[in-house]
């Protein structure tokens, strides 16, 4: 089951959507979340479908670690130089909004190594409801939610849930098993976030990423328009 509210997308925005040379860089889409929300499943069924039509690549961000890049490698969901990996070391919230040098330099060297390229996902490490990206680092944001955290946390709000360019409410199949109310879910981030659009996605239903990878590709039309 999928539910989607206010199907209207708003345009990319950035206030550098050049590289140095004078040709328009990669659209930057940022993934935020809580830790086990589905951020990085995500990123990997965002690569199978749309690897074929697009050319992409990932920034992960871990804090200690390269797990998510690693996942995405054992997968094979892109070649392996087109995934880069940053460990920040710290709360994921320095390193996606604060001090975003690190992953200013990955995504520039992902241009410069295997570009041109039309998109780059910067996924951030596990973080609370809190953790927004920088606009000097993404274009847009997608913040993923999933149902076994609670259906409240639409109604509870936080920058990621109200202000995030797209709300992903993940892993519906659960919501049965978890007590989870989809229709309460859906009504409550609508209040939330006004016209701003919602999907309610499965990763384990046959092209269950559907909706979000609709919402990148109208994201990268208002790009390159």
């Amino acid at each position: 089951m999928h539910l989607d509210h206010a199907h209207t997308h708003h345009g990319a925005v950035s206030a550098d959507a050049h590289r140095p040379d004078g040709t328009r860089r990669a659209l930057r889409i940022g993934l935020g979340g809580p830790v086990g929300s589905g951020k990085t499943a995500t990123v990997a069924a965002l690569c199978r479908v749309l690897r074929d039509t697009l050319s992409l690549a990932v920034v992960t961000n871990d804090i200690y670690t390269r797990e998510d890049a690693d996942f995405l490698l054992r997968n094979a969901v892109l070649p392996p130089e087109r995934i880069q990996a940053v460990e920040t070391g710290a709360c994921p919230h320095t390193a996606i909004r604060d001090d975003i040098s690190a992953n200013l330099e990955a995504v520039e060297e992902l241009e410069e190594a295997v570009g041109p390229l039309d998109l780059i996902l910067v996924e951030s490490g596990g973080d609370n409801l809190t953790a927004t990206f920088s606009k000097g680092l993404v274009d847009a944001q997608i913040f993923v939610i999933d149902v076994a955290g609670g259906d409240d946390i639409p109604r509870k709000g936080g920058p990621g849930v109200t202000t995030a360019d797209l709300l992903v409410v993940n892993k519906t199949d659960l919501a049965p098993h978890v007590g989870s109310d989809l229709e309460r879910m859906a009504h409550d981030a609508a209040a939330q976030r006004g016209a701003l659009p919602v999907a309610f996605t499965s990763l384990r239903a046959e092209n269950g990423v559907a909706p979000v990878a609709d919402w990148v590709r109208a994201q990268l039309g208002a790009w390159t328009a």
